[in-house]
């Protein structure tokens, strides 16, 4: 198929809209052939994931747009960094290796893009609606807008998502178009009993399972309790994405795509059925720690994806009534904007007592910040346990944010059910 450009686009190639903007949609010209699209389409906004510094290719990139007075065309929000640049005191770095790694940060907003920093950009004030068109990177962004949001984005990675901000336009291929937003593979849950499992931990379960199961193909799933909150949701579209390449799932009355199994497969038959029984999650989950029930750890790690404002009005009670003391710091990873709200309402007095340590702009898998890296480390996200083993060397616990406060209280591996 002949990729499409109407006179618009043309006279941007051709420089109309400045330098930048040429080189940027060059380069998407370039992207579109190859994926096949037909056309390009108007976004809405975008996230970048390329704030994470990989090496001096990521900055000349950006500095090359920057130089050529490149600005984003759209609302544009910032993926983490590989800094927390409002506690630098937590960063076991010298100042040497963190000037390159603050200099893309600061970069990306000299193009004009928002300052957000998170990995969770649909917990700001830029979350997109349902129906629009977007160009998101971060692996769980896409999944939670695509599914939970039912915005419309492909998986874009660095530097394609920050050309399609530069130039407003995105290649309309993928799960941009009705056609390929279809359930194809289907995940029934049977055999459960009311209140067999967390809740939290079944969604993890289950997101880690359609990931290593789907493939490319987008999966539904029947008979999913409902969630107590979008942040469930959040979850499972984040293990779904780290075990496998989830962009968008339907939970069948659950997501606004699937009021019916009937809407999610858009009346067609699934090309396979795979039933999920309470073995299945079981098993997952046992999988999901590397280390013992017992197991002394040295740190706890929340908040992968960014920790909500919902989440921290579940966690801070739980701090105060636990009162954990055993010297084991508590990593919650959140966004700017949470931060903010937590400290304009004098949320987190005294908590510092308890170990809690706020981590900002980044997150604890995937730079310095963990003190120890020789001990296990607690988590309640599945994201965050299938990552931290191979990134950074630890070995994990997987357990309910009630089992993490516990286990940091206790100094042990701790599990309340």
């Amino acid at each position: 198929m002949a990729l499409m450009l109407e006179d618009r686009d043309h006279a941007m190639l051709n420089g109309e809209a400045g330098k930048a903007a040429a080189f940027a949609f060059e380069i998407l010209v370039g992207f579109a052939g190859s994926v096949g699209a037909k056309g390009f389409l108007d976004i809405a906004g975008s996230h970048i994931d390329g704030c994470l510094y990989h090496g001096q290719v990521s900055l000349d990139f950006v500095e090359r747009l920057v130089d050529l007075g490149g600005k984003v065309k759209v609302p544009t929000t910032l993926n983490v960094g590989s800094i927390d640049l409002i506690h630098p005191e937590i960063m076991l770095m010298t100042r040497e290796e963190t000037e390159p790694l603050a200099r893309l940060m600061k970069a990306h907003e000299e193009l004009g893009c928002m300052p957000s920093f998170t990995c969770a950009p649909y917990q700001t004030m830029f979350r997109p609606r349902f129906g629009e068109q977007i160009a998101w990177g971060e692996s769980n962004a896409i999944v939670f807008a695509n599914s939970v949001i039912g915005a419309r984005t492909n998986r874009y990675g660095d530097f394609i998502d920050l050309c399609c901000a530069i130039s407003g336009r995105a290649p309309a291929y993928g799960l941009h178009l009705d056609e390929n937003r279809r359930g194809r593979i289907l995940f029934r849950l049977q055999g459960f009993k009311d209140n067999e499992f967390d809740l939290d931990s079944l969604y993890v379960a289950i997101g880690l399972i359609i990931g290593l199961k789907s493939g490319e193909r987008v999966p539904v799933i029947e008979g999913l309790p409902s969630p107590h909150d979008e942040d469930q949701l959040k979850a499972l579209g984040a293990a779904s994405a780290s075990s496998g390449a989830v962009g968008l799932f339907h939970a069948v009355g659950i997501t606004p795509e699937a009021p019916t199994l009937r809407d999610a497969l858009h009346g067609y038959e699934p090309d396979e059925t795979i039933i999920v029984t309470p073995d299945g999650i079981k098993d997952v989950l046992a999988h999901l720690s590397t280390a013992p029930d017992g197991k002394e750890i040295t740190a706890v790690c929340l908040g992968t994806p960014h920790f909500s404002r919902a989440e921290w009005d579940r966690l801070i009670p739980l701090l105060r009534a636990t009162e954990p003391r055993a010297g084991i710091p508590i990593y919650v990873n959140t966004g700017r904007e949470t931060y903010d709200g937590l400290l304009r309402d004098g949320m987190l007095g005294g908590c510092e007592g308890y170990g809690l340590k706020v981590v900002t702009d980044t997150c604890t898998y995937l730079t310095a910040i963990l003190e120890r890296l020789d001990g296990t480390v607690m988590t309640n996200s599945g994201k965050w346990a299938h990552y931290a083993p191979g990134n950074i060397g630890v070995q994990v616990g997987f357990g309910s944010m009630e089992d993490c406060v516990a286990s940091a209280a206790a100094g042990r591996i701790v599990r309340l059910a």
